[in-house]
């Protein structure tokens, strides 16, 4: 009896967002074990997406899935006592403070070098790609990339700090395109290692450090995809630090994954299996971070044209995968179609944005003028 009255409420959840259980469209959940139901409703989006990796449950298109159900809202009634104390441990303790901060490197970037070259473009660029005008990820990839050097104004011999800077392409292209010379850090080891190969020859230093820890003078500053794992704790301190680094006259580029609300956490499951620590901003949140330190003077959503980034990620992996599966098992596989298509359907949903902002310290004498492709 519990299971059927189980099975009944979730199934009129789901009818809100158009999904049905064991229906026929590919939206529709498959449900392979019963217990399902009480895994849902007892740990929320945790519970959900470990019963996925578990194979308690299949759906053929999880970005459409996900699509609809955070176009429904249908994200805020599936909550377990896993966020209850996730909460309550986000407002007692700072989980992205120094001692904490390479946890996301040995969880996440140090799986494996060769999982990212099968996943991502031929620059190796974990952040949303910018699609205007652009046939295949490799060519948005490099849109993004130009556009990020030509809202900074690079010119040949000024000095940029990379904040994040992966496994060196931004940084790359940036020297061999502008002439700029490039400091990038990283907190993991095994991009630090593969970033000074594929940098080579050129005027740039990789180093292993935390944003904490930078010293020195920039012509300009800029980051991508990691202000996510800075903390609300911690905004003031982040944009208080790349003040002192940034030259009176220089620009700081931040380009983020956005939340429509201000949060102090992330979902329970994205925390344990794929970001631990992580959060995203909201625009309140920054822009309380940045009064009385910058002057914003641009802010670009393209949040769309990270759906088409994260297909395309998971695309690549499963051509791959005949490669891949000699070091990852199937659960591996499962978990990661699960986080990288849930996040293609909360993009669709536009429940996430992904933001570029330009910020200087005092402000550009004469106003800010750069335009865009097409403006």
């Amino acid at each position: 009896m519990r299971v059927e009255k189980l099975r009944a409420r979730l199934e009129s959840l789901l009818a809100e967002a158009g999904v049905r259980l064991d229906g026929p469209q590919p939206w529709d959940v498959r449900v392979r074990d019963e217990r399902l139901y009480d895994r849902v409703f007892a740990q929320g989006s945790l519970g959900i997406g470990e019963a996925y990796v578990d194979g308690w449950w299949d759906c053929p298109r999880l970005d459409e899935l996900f699509h609809r159900l955070f176009a429904a809202g249908l994200q805020q009634r599936f909550r377990g006592l896993s966020l209850a104390l996730q909460t309550l441990q986000s407002r007692l303790v700072n989980q992205q403070r120094l001692s904490r901060a390479r946890e996301v490197a040995d969880r996440h970037y140090d799986l494996g070098n060769e999982l990212y070259r099968c996943m991502l473009d031929r620059r190796m660029i974990y952040s949303c790609a910018y699609w205007e005008n652009a046939a295949d990820l490799d060519e948005a990839q490099e849109r993004k990339l130009d556009l990020v050097c030509r809202k900074l104004g690079l010119t040949a011999g000024m000095r940029v700090l990379d904040i994040g800077c992966g496994w060196g392409g931004a940084a790359r292209f940036a020297a061999e395109r502008y002439g700029v010379e490039v400091i990038g850090i990283t907190v993991s080891e095994q991009q630090a290692v593969l970033a000074r190969q594929r940098c080579a020859g050129l005027p740039i230093e990789i180093r292993v450090a935390d944003y904490r820890e930078i010293d020195g003078r920039y012509d300009r500053v800029f980051s991508l995809g990691m202000f996510e794992h800075v903390g609300y704790r911690n905004y003031s301190r982040f944009m208080r630090k790349v003040r002192e680094l940034l030259a009176t006259d220089g620009l700081f580029l931040l380009h983020t994954i956005g939340a429509s609300a201000s949060v102090t956490m992330t979902d329970p499951w994205i925390a344990r299996y794929i970001f631990p620590n992580s959060m995203l901003p909201s625009a309140r949140q920054i822009m309380a971070a940045t009064e009385g330190v910058f002057v914003m003077e641009d802010w670009q959503n393209f949040g769309f044209d990270y759906d088409r980034t994260l297909l395309c990620w998971h695309d690549n992996v499963e051509r791959a995968w005949d490669t891949l599966c000699a070091r990852y098992d199937e659960r591996f596989r499962r978990m990661w179609a699960y986080y990288l298509l849930s996040s293609a359907g909360t993009f669709r949903a536009r429940r996430n944005q992904l933001w570029q902002i330009v910020f200087a310290p005092r402000g550009v004498s004469g106003g800010y003028r750069f335009r865009r492709a097409g403006s």
